[in-house]
C-alpha cells in the first residue's frame, strides 16, 4: 500500500517545506506523464537549481528565495548534496566553479585536491620498482588533500551575500533530523551490508543506531556528519582545516596508514583562476582551466567543429559520428602531453590549443572515410573516475554558477572516520602512475602530470557557461570521469548547433572516444546497428555501453524572458527545480 507522503517526514519547518518542495516536484512529473512528454523541462522566472537530488535543489531555490544570490545557492546545494548524494555530493573530495556575474565577468575557482607534503612520484609501487596494482586507487594513500569547503568558503567570501551560517544550516538539518531513504541509496547500502561490520565507514554507513541498514522511507540520519557540518557552519573554513575536524584527520591518517598530516590541512588554499574562453558562432563559450583538462579540450572540440559543414552532414549519421570521434582522438591527445597544474606547469600552451589556427590545422588531417590510429607510443590521459556530480545555477538577476565537485571513485577511497561522518577522495589516482610509461590501455607517463608534494591532480571536470550577448545562454556540467568532456561537448554543440531544447540535448545520443586506449564508446540503445557496421568498417573499434554522463542544465529562453532546466533521466533523484 502506498503511504501518504506526510508520514515520511518529520514535522519540523525545515522537512516539511522539503515535503512541500516535493510534492511539487512530484506533481510537475505527474503532469508531464499525462502529457506523454519524453522528456522534463522545468520553467523559472527568477531562478533555477539543477542537481542530482530534488532535495539540495530544493535547498538551494530556498536560498533564492531568501534573497541570496546564485553563489549563495550554490554554496547551501554543495553542502546538502555532501549529505543526500554521498556517492559524490562531498567534503571529503574538491572541484570548480566557473562563475558569471550580472555584469558578464567571468571566473573559476579551483578548489581540486592536492597531493600531501610527504608524497612522491614513486609512493604506488613496491620495493622493486613496480607499480602495486590498485594502490593509488583503493588503499588510504590514494587520498588527496580535499580542497571541497576551502572552495565553497573563498567563492561565499568573494561573491556571497547571505551569512555562512545560512548557507550551510539546512545541511546541518538534513544530516541531524534525516530524509527518507531513496531506492537508489538503499541499492547501494545493500552492496555494502556484505562487509564486516568492523571494516571502515562504509560497513556502518547506511545504518541506523540499531545497527539495521534503513529502509527505503525511512528516515536516515547522519549525526556525526551533523557535528561536522556545524563546525563549519560556525567556524568556516577553519572548522574543517584547523581544530577538532583536522586534529581527527591526521589521527585517522596515522591510524590507517596515511600521510595527510594538520599541516597538509593548514597549508590548503583554493585558488581564483581566469577562465578559458573560446567562441562558437557568435556564442561567448567559458570553461575551466588547469588543471582541469575539460575547458581546453572542449574549446578545442568546438573549434574543430565549427571546421565542418555540418549543415552537409546529418544529425548522428555515421559521418556525424565518426567527425565528432576524431575530434575528440585529437583533443584528448593534445591534452595529455600538454597539460596539468599551472602552478607546475607555467609554460602549457593553452593559448595554441584553443586558437582557431591550432584546429584548422587539425581539422585538416582528419580523414572521412577511415578513422585514425591512436599511437600508444605518443601520449594518453587518465581521467577523474564516475563519483562525480554537478549542478547549475542561476538567479534573477542573471548571475550564473556551474559547479562540478568529485570523490573520485563512487563513493571515493570508501574510507573515513566514523567520528566525522564523511568519506574521502581517492584523487591520487588522477595522477600519471609511472614517468615515461605510456601504453595501448591507457596509462600515461607524461611529464605534466605526475606526482609532486602540493601538485594538483590533472581533471577531466568540465563546468561551463556558454554567453550570449554578455549574459549567461547554457550552464551545464555533467559527472562521468573519462566522459564527462565529451557529454558536456556533445550537450553543448547541441544546443548551439541545432538549437535543441535543454533536455532533448540531454537525452540525445552521446558517444566517447579518449584517444587511449583506442575504442569508441557509444550508447548501445541509441546508435542503430548500420551505423555500428558502418563505423567498424572505417576502422572504429566500438565498445557498448549503457549511459554517458548524468547532466544538468540550464538555458535561457529570450522570447519568454524565462529560465529552462532539465536533469538528465539517467540520476535517480535529479530534479530541476525553479520559481
Amino acid at each position: 500500500m502506498i503511504q501518504p507522503l506526510n508520514t515520511y517526514f518529520p514535522s519540523n519547518p525545515m522537512m516539511q517545506k522539503l515535503k512541500s518542495g516535493m510534492i511539487q516536484t512530484l506533481c510537475l512529473v505527474m503532469l508531464l506523464s499525462v502529457n506523454f512528454n519524453l522528456y522534463a523541462q522545468t520553467y523559472g522566472k527568477n531562478g533555477m537549481v539543477v542537481s542530482d537530488n530534488v532535495l539540495a535543489s530544493e535547498v538551494g531555490i530556498d536560498i533564492l528565495k531568501k534573497g541570496g544570490n546564485a553563489i549563495d545557492a550554490s554554496v547551501a546545494t554543495a553542502f546538502a548534496l555532501a549529505v543526500t548524494h554521498p556517492e559524490a555530493g562531498n567534503i571529503g573530495g574538491g572541484g570548480f566553479i566557473v562563475f558569471m556575474d550580472s555584469a558578464g565577468i567571468v571566473t573559476t575557482i579551483d578548489f581540486r585536491e592536492k597531493a600531501p607534503l610527504k608524497a612522491t612520484p614513486d609512493m604506488f609501487k613496491d620495493a622493486s620498482g613496480k607499480l602495486i596494482e590498485g594502490s593509488n586507487h583503493e588503499t588510504i594513500k590514494a587520498v588527496g588533500v580535499p580542497g571541497t569547503v576551502a572552495g565553497l568558503y573563498l567563492t561565499h567570501q568573494k561573491y556571497g551575500k547571505l551569512p555562512w551560517r545560512e548557507l550551510v544550516q539546512p545541511a546541518v538539518d538534513l544530516a541531524k533530523n534525516g530524509f527518507p531513504m531513496t531506492w537508489g541509496l538503499y541499492r547501494v547500502a545493500l552492496n555494502m551490508s556484505v562487509l564486516d561490520p568492523s571494516f571502515d565507514i562504509m560497513a556502518n554507513y547506511f545504518r541506523n543506531a540499531s545497527g539495521e541498514i534503513v529502509q527505503p522511507g525511512e528516515i536516515w540520519t547522519q549525526p556525526a556528519l551533523a557535528n561536522t557540518l556545524a563546525l563549519i557552519r560556525d567556524k568556516g573554513q577553519d572548522g574543517f582545516y584547523r581544530g577538532e575536524v583536522a586534529e581527527e584527520i591526521e589521527a585517522y591518517m596515522k591510524a590507517k596508514g596515511g600521510i595527510i598530516t594538520k599541516e597538509d590541512l593548514e597549508k590548503y588554499t583554493a585558488v581564483e583562476r581566469k577562465p578559458v574562453k573560446g567562441t562558437y558562432k557568435g556564442y561567448d563559450i567559458y570553461s575551466m582551466p588547469p588543471p582541469s583538462s575539460g575547458g581546453v579540450a572542449l574549446i578545442e572540440m568546438m573549434n574543430l567543429m565549427e571546421q565542418a559543414d555540418l549543415q552537409t552532414i546529418e544529425f548522428n549519421s555515421t559521418a556525424y559520428v565518426h567527425l565528432v570521434a576524431e575530434a575528440m582522438r585529437r583533443a584528448f591527445a593534445d591534452r595529455a602531453e600538454h597539460l596539468g597544474d599551472p602552478d607546475f606547469n607555467p609554460d602549457m600552451p593553452i593559448d595554441r590549443l584553443t586558437s582557431k589556427e591550432f584546429a584548422k590545422k587539425r581539422f585538416d588531417n582528419i580523414d572521412m572515410e577511415k578513422a585514425s590510429l591512436s599511437d600508444s607510443s605518443k601520449f594518453g590521459q587518465l581521467y577523474d573516475g564516475s563519483s562525480t556530480t554537478h549542478f547549475s545555477v542561476v538567479d534573477k538577476a542573471g548571475n550564473a554558477v556551474s559547479l562540478t565537485y568529485t570523490l573520485e571513485n563512487s563513493y571515493g577511497v570508501g574510507m573515513g572516520s566514523s567520528k566525522l561522518g564523511f568519506i574521502f577522495n581517492n584523487e591520487m589516482g588522477d595522477f600519471n602512475p609511472e614517468a615515461g610509461i605510456t601504453n595501448s590501455s591507457g596509462q600515461v607517463g607524461s611529464n605534466p602530470n605526475l606526482i609532486a608534494p602540493e601538485k594538483r591532480m590533472l581533471s577531466s571536470m568540465t563546468p561551463t557557461i556558454v554567453a550570449k550577448d554578455g549574459k549567461p545562454h547554457l550552464i551545464i556540467g555533467s559527472p562521468g570521469g573519462r566522459t564527462i568532456i565529451n557529454t558536456v561537448f556533445q550537450t553543448v554543440l547541441n544546443v548551439l548547433e541545432y538549437n535543441m531544447r535543454i533536455d532533448k540535448a540531454i537525452e540525445a545520443m552521446k558517444i566517447h572516444h579518449q584517444w587511449l586506449p583506442d575504442r569508441l564508446m557509444y550508447e548501445r540503445h541509441l546508435m542503430s546497428p548500420d551505423t555500428r557496421d558502418a563505423l567498424e568498417k572505417m576502422g572504429h573499434k566500438l565498445y557498448g555501453v549503457n549511459n554517458l554522463g548524468v547532466l544538468m542544465g540550464i538555458t535561457y529562453d529570450p522570447v519568454l524572458k524565462i529560465y529552462v532546466g532539465a536533469a538528465d533521466s539517467s540520476s535517480d533523484d535529479g530534479a530541476a527545480v525553479g520559481y
